[in-house]
């Protein structure tokens, strides 16, 4: 134990050290993020920092944690790496279409699918026992890569946001992994935790006043990890070990749903961008771009915790557990406006239940006096 977490602290360093390495080669090859109307940076700041986490990485994996990762599957997971990071340099230096992006993503998920064999074939759920999900293994398994790895895309709109918000993520999902679902196979683990510190060796270049940007290089990247650990946890696929990804990636996911239920219900585009997400609507309510930050990471932890209770509680306490997030969530969506400043239907409820509460009590003082 004590050689690994020295293992991953010069996989930290490294990454540290790689980081203004790739900040000099995003100049040269014209990886720069100019400001623009939907950008926060007011001059123009190289991107493409996710060569730094993916170096990093590769190295750890290969040379420094290579008996822990059987060989089969590290290759897999390192040629479907490549296309991502390939994918995401494209689009720093010359930007693609959105679904030119995709078609690089779902090119790594079928690697993921055919040639590391991770998949989600399976489903344990309460009430209806064991589901085979047969031929439609592969588009769940499809769908479920490209959608967390946009999530994370998506986040990645403000200094350090998208990097500790992952870091968080990356912990907790190890945590978790090691010492309730990845039990037997702690590489696993492992292998989340040196992603982790990658992250942090960058994490200091990226915060806010960041000199380089993660780019698409990283975001999709990162993305692309988060879905590939979180297939990797569910080896026992119940109910709860599907939920303890997604509530520990609350904060993208989160992000991502609302925006895609905002354009939908302003009859716009979903892959059309906007000024509205989770970071955009706190720094409108007059948080500052640091806060924004640090309030998001927050949020984040509070989902971490939540999804550390899932394994310790019962059935229906998880049940109790889900839906008490659910409408804490949605009470907080609401309250900032994330769908829009006039769609709060769950407040407005509450409002109009306390004021008939209020009018009844009212009335029968009346008829007391």
């Amino acid at each position: 134990m004590f050689s690994i977490i020295v293992k991953l602290f010069v996989t930290m360093i490294i990454a540290a050290v790689l980081t203004p390495f790739v900040r000099k080669l995003a100049f040269v090859l014209g990886a720069v993020d100019n400001p623009n109307a939907r950008r926060v940076n007011k001059v123009p700041m190289p991107t493409m920092g996710g060569l730094a986490i993916f170096l990093a990485l590769t190295f750890s994996t290969f040379v420094l944690l290579r008996a822990q990762i059987p060989t089969h599957e590290l290759f897999s997971v390192f040629l479907a790496q490549c296309v991502v990071i390939l994918t995401g340099m494209i689009d720093d230096i010359r930007e693609l279409k959105p679904r030119q992006k995709m078609l690089g993503i779902f090119v790594a998920a079928l690697i993921i699918y055919f040639l590391a064999g991770v998949r989600m074939d399976f489903l344990e759920l309460p009430f209806f026992g064991h589901i085979e999900f047969g031929w439609l293994s592969f588009p769940i398994t499809i769908i479920w890569i490209l959608a967390i790895t946009n999530a994370v895309n998506l986040i990645d709109g403000l200094d350090g946001l998208a990097t500790g918000v992952s870091i968080i993520s990356l912990f907790t999902m190890g945590i978790v992994g090691y010492f309730f679902l990845n039990v037997g196979n702690a590489y696993v683990s492992i292998w989340i935790f040196a992603l982790a510190a990658s992250l942090l060796g960058f994490l200091p270049h990226n915060f806010h006043p960041a000199k380089i940007f993660l780019g698409d290089t990283g975001a999709l990247f990162i993305g692309f990890m988060l879905a590939f650990f979180s297939l990797k946890g569910l080896k026992n696929v119940t109910f709860i070990s599907v939920l303890i990804p997604v509530i520990i990636m609350g904060v993208p996911i989160t992000d991502t749903i609302y925006a895609m239920l905002r354009r939908i219900l302003n009859k716009k585009p979903i892959s059309q961008a906007d000024k509205h997400h989770l970071h955009h609507r706190l720094m409108q309510l007059g948080l500052s771009h640091r806060q924004t930050v640090l309030v998001i990471y927050g949020i984040t932890l509070v989902f971490s915790f939540i999804a550390l209770l899932y394994p310790l509680s019962s059935l229906w306490g998880s049940v109790i557990l889900t839906i008490c997030v659910l409408i804490g969530l949605e009470m907080f969506v609401e309250s900032i406006g994330l769908i829009g400043d006039n769609r709060q239907p769950l407040l407005n409820s509450l409002k109009n239940l306390i004021g008939k509460l209020e009018k009844n009590d009212n009335e029968n003082n009346d008829e007391k006096d």
